[in-house]
């Protein structure tokens, strides 16, 4: 696709300026190969026989061009969908940002799920908390700040409500501790809500450093799985850049097992483990 005097070389820059200037639609953030292959997706299924001729027609139709759009929104997603990742933060990460006695300073755990899609990371985080504070001494103060942009998947998310599906991967134990049966369904139960604030915030706002919810960013643990690599690297930098701002020092940053590479790129980080995407600001209180 690089290649000079390549069709898409051509193609593709068109496409991504036809949008802009005929709907002020705004997709060039996103990674070259990625968009190719869903502007393919779209020459197939409407049969339009080139790039060109697609963004020809997604410029006549608003409507198209906007759901061409959404469709660049992958908003799957899983609960406790590493079980390796997951395990590293229950065993290892969030017992270690307990407060030992007579700390000063940090007394709340501040989560961010960065693009919670439809709010099953943020609630398998939040279990988990929950499962830990059951075996302390004290309650364990902790909030998870969730973000995404506005759309069904973070509707869906505040509701708290999965079908017997999408809560297939959680365990026995804690979908009884947990979750609320309803019908066919399963809600999240009411003490585990009130540890969790979903927010619509765009990860590429240049004039803010964090959801507005969070107030000061400051998380101990930042969670951006499967998001950094739909974007362009200069983007994914930028992205990138902006969660370690937003981690405390000593904090955690997880990420998908493909954005691994680029995150171990990231100057100020340490790989926690190999056999996970977890790393840690090198920089401790």
């Amino acid at each position: 696709m690089k290649q000079t005097g390549s069709a898409t070389d051509v193609e593709l820059p068109a496409f991504v300026r036809t949008l802009g200037e005929t709907h002020g639609l705004d997709i060039s953030p996103y990674d070259e190969l990625f968009l190719l292959k869903s502007i393919n997706r779209g020459v197939l299924a409407t049969g339009s026989g080139s790039i060109a001729a697609y963004g020809d027609r997604l410029a006549g139709c608003l409507t198209e061009a906007a759901a061409f759009c959404d469709s660049l929104r992958v908003t799957y997603s899983e609960f406790f969908r590493d079980p390796l990742t997951f395990a590293v933060l229950e065993r290892l990460v969030l017992p270690s940002l307990v407060p030992s006695n007579g700390e000063s300073g940090r007394r709340e755990i501040r989560v961010w799920s960065a693009g919670c899609a439809a709010g099953q990371e943020a609630w398998s985080v939040a279990i988990l908390l929950e499962e830990l504070s059951r075996t302390l001494p004290e309650p364990l103060a902790y909030r998870v700040f969730a973000t995404d942009l506005p759309g069904p998947g973070l509707d869906v998310a505040r509701t708290g409500i999965y079908d017997a599906e999408a809560v297939g991967n959680v365990r026995l134990r804690h979908l009884r501790e947990h979750f609320t049966r309803e019908g066919k369904a399963y809600s999240i139960a009411s003490g585990l809500r009130a540890k969790v604030e979903f927010s619509a915030y765009d990860l590429l706002d240049e004039r803010s450093a964090s959801p507005a919810s969070s107030i000061y960013g400051d998380f101990h643990l930042i969670l951006a799985c499967n998001l950094l690599f739909y974007y362009r690297p200069a983007i994914r930098d930028r992205v990138l850049g902006k969660l370690c701002r937003a981690l405390s020092p000593g904090g955690y940053l997880v990420v998908g097992e493909t954005e691994r590479e680029s995150v171990t790129k990231q100057a100020g980080l340490r790989t926690v483990t190999a056999q996970s995407p977890v790393f840690q600001r090198k920089d401790t209180r």
